[in-house]
């Protein structure tokens, strides 16, 4: 029992931003105890850091200024250490790619043939010497290329192309991949454990073994800690907490935890950000800028997917995870969204212990949401636990327009008496009200599967690129829609999605856009946690009233607004009966199964 508790202990609280489990259930923790501080001036600044916001002021609802990177010149001036961190980062990533490359090769190929047979098709109608050309090309020269990739592939898996020896090797490949991006700092931990959510992109093993850095990250010493947490408090360890453990209880890409307790008696838990992270994570997404630049001069390898626009989004999304305070008044927006879901829990901040790089919040226990045994042996239902997360999305999504982006099990636990308590919100994502609005009719679309409709929504959404010709392009999207829109998500395979949609691509290329890298990833990492509760479960199943009832209450509230104008002469808009009808028959047919 006290092994669980312990275990529990290490999960409650993550270090920062991505999955902080906590330590190994079996390490020794030695408390440092404090002797109890005389009268000083509580919350001073000695050291002329700037002070966190006291808790009465509202927390900021509006999007961060983006920090930026480490510039173009400061990059040449760092000379050949720059160049060389360049060097050090396109092996990783450039070795990670050709693995995923060679894994996938065999859908590639089979899309590569396709193309390969309808250009010569169409090259038949033409003169003779372009069609000399394109066979040349597409059956040739590919050909050849097919054997020399075939080649590499059979030396790289070393003869294992199926069963056991293939699986062992891409165990291998995961730890290596794990491995470097460790070595490789903060900022691609980050990345690292973005992607071992992604088991639609990457293969399993390398799933699991990156899902480990949500929890295994190699922490810094103690004493420098210590040192940060004097120097940004401005007075003594002994003075800001009557005890605090000396071994970390999680430690993670962007800082660490200990556990605490303050001179008042409240139990807390105190993140503290690695030293020199600002620096070493800009001057990496300074060196990523480069890439990306040099990858945007090869269309095939950028035109489906915005690479500048989702780094722009990485570089303001993991900047705001580096300010605490921010994070600090994120979790207070939360808790004020939430202030009526009494199932909902967030931990208490105490401001007065609280700056831009330390962080002081309630401790509380409880057990993963993955942990499916340990909740009911608690007595607490983990389909009813998992229900209850996909209305709280659903109300971030739809109705508060701002959103926890990273719902990973080390990020959520349940209280023994039930309550869903989340945590790190250092990563959040916000939504304006017309993407809102996209969002919702595209939830119609789903309900009532009107292909069609999606089709549309792919489009207003900047799916596709500007200038499409949308209606050639949108029996193909329908067809696809139609045949994947029965599935649940996990039964989807990207991989061969991506390559159903590449024939739609080659002529009209789909994009992703970066507004919504942080939704998808929610959703997909939500369906994940769904399945380990429930092997039935379907995300789009399961939503399904409850984003009715959000949908309507939502599009009522703006319907008589509208309608309060125009009756008042203070808006001449048009009313969208369209609209409002499939509302009504909406709500009908929730009320008649009720």
């Amino acid at each position: 029992m006290a092994a669980i508790e312990r275990k529990e202990l290490t999960q409650s609280y993550s270090s920062n931003n991505a999955a902080r489990g906590g330590a190994d259930s079996g390490q020794k923790r030695t408390r440092l105890a404090l002797v109890k501080p005389g009268t000083g001036k509580s919350g001073a600044t000695g050291n002329g850091h700037a002070r966190a916001l006291p808790t009465a002021q509202q927390p900021e609802s509006s999007p961060p200024q983006q920090v930026e990177a480490v510039g173009a010149d400061e990059f040449e001036a760092r000379g050949l250490a720059a160049w060389w961190r360049l060097a050090q980062i396109a092996r990783v990533l450039g070795t990670m790619s050709l693995y995923l490359f060679l894994n996938d090769y065999d859908i590639r190929a089979a899309f590569n043939r396709r193309v390969a047979e309808r250009r010569l098709e169409e090259a038949r109608a033409g003169k003779r010497f372009d069609y000399f050309k394109v066979w040349a090309r597409d059956l040739v020269l590919r050909r050849a290329l097919d054997r020399v990739i075939r080649l590499v592939r059979f030396l790289v898996y070393r003869g294992a192309e199926d069963g056991g020896a293939k699986g062992r090797q891409l165990e291998r490949q995961g730890v290596w991949l794990r491995d470097n991006l460790i070595a490789l700092g903060p900022t691609f931990i980050k990345i690292g454990q973005a992607l071992g959510t992604r088991a639609d992109l990457l293969p399993l093993a390398y799933v699991k073994e990156l899902s480990t850095l949500q929890d295994r990250v190699p922490p810094f010493p103690t004493s420098e800690a210590f040192a940060r947490v004097e120097e940004e408090l401005g007075r003594k360890l002994s003075e800001a907490y009557a005890e605090i453990d000396a071994e970390p209880v999680a430690s993670a890409s962007l800082g660490q935890v200990y556990r605490a307790r303050l001179h008042t008696g409240q139990e807390v838990a105190v993140k503290v950000q690695r030293p020199l992270l600002r620096e070493t994570v800009g001057f990496d997404i300074s060196v990523l800028a480069r890439i990306t630049r040099f990858l945007a001069r090869f269309p095939s390898v950028s035109e489906n997917a915005d690479w500048e626009g989702m780094l722009g989004e990485f570089d303001a999304t993991i900047h705001e995870e580096m300010d605490y305070a921010r994070e600090a008044r994120n979790a207070e927006l939360f808790r004020r969204n939430f202030r009526d879901w009494r199932a909902v829990r967030v931990p208490h901040i105490y401001w007065t212990h609280t700056t831009t790089r330390v962080l002081t919040m309630e401790f509380i226990r409880g057990t993963k949401v993955t942990d499916v045994e340990a909740l009911r042996a608690r007595r607490i239902s983990p389909v009813k636990v998992n229900r209850l997360l996909v209305r709280t999305y659903l109300k971030q999504l739809l109705e508060d327009g701002f959103f926890h982006a990273d719902p990973h099990p080390g990020n959520l636990v349940v209280m023994d008496t039930g309550h869903l308590a989340f945590f790190d919100f250092g990563m959040v994502g916000r939504i304006t009200p017309r993407l809102q609005s996209q969002m919702i009719d595209a939830f119609f679309h789903v309900v009532e599967r009107d292909t069609g409709g999606l089709a549309q929504d792919l489009i207003n959404l900047d799916f596709l690129k500007p200038g499409v010709d949308t209606e050639r392009v949108r029996p193909v999207v329908e067809g696809l829609f139609s045949h994947y829109l029965n599935l649940k998500l996990g039964e989807v395979n990207f991989k061969e999605l991506t390559y159903d949609l590449a024939e739609v691509m080659y002529e009209y290329p789909f994009r992703l856009p970066s507004n919504f890298t942080y939704i998808i990833r929610a959703l997909m990492t939500l369906e994940g946690i769904g399945i380990v509760t429930d092997p039935g479960f379907s995300f789009f199943d399961t939503a399904k009233p409850y984003a009715k009832e959000f949908m309507l209450r939502r599009e009522g509230k703006q319907f008589r607004r509208v309608l309060v104008d125009r009756l008042t002469g203070r808006d001449e808009g048009r009313i969208e009966w369209g609209r409002v009808w499939k509302l009504a028959k909406m709500a009908a047919k929730m009320y008649l199964k009720k």
